[in-house]
């Protein structure tokens, strides 16, 4: 079936021939080419891990020896609060870990 507008007969041509506009212009790859890593989603330098588990370490030894009353004026809530201080920034670290 032929449509009778003129109208869409004409528009029909023009989008046929509007890739025939410019024979000599390159045309798009074919190829997929992956994005990019961005920064976030690089994988975390090495000292990231490191860095945690001496927090972790630190934090866990401060505690022990406060308790076996190594530290001096040990056993003392302060030397607790340092070390679950450490054991934090441990955690913390570890969620910047990729």
């Amino acid at each position: 079936m032929r449509s009778g507008n003129p109208k869409v007969a004409a528009a029909a041509a023009e989008r046929k021939g509007a890739g025939d506009a410019a024979p000599d212009a390159p045309h798009a790859s074919t190829r997929y080419t992956p994005p990019s890593l961005t920064k976030a989603q690089m994988p975390s330098p090495m000292w990231v891990p490191v860095l945690m588990f001496v927090f972790f370490g630190v934090g866990v030894l401060l505690i022990f020896l406060n308790y076996t009353g190594v530290m001096p004026g040990a056993p003392d809530g302060w030397y607790l609060v340092g070390g679950l201080g450490a054991i934090l920034f441990g955690i913390i670290t570890a969620t910047q870990y990729r």
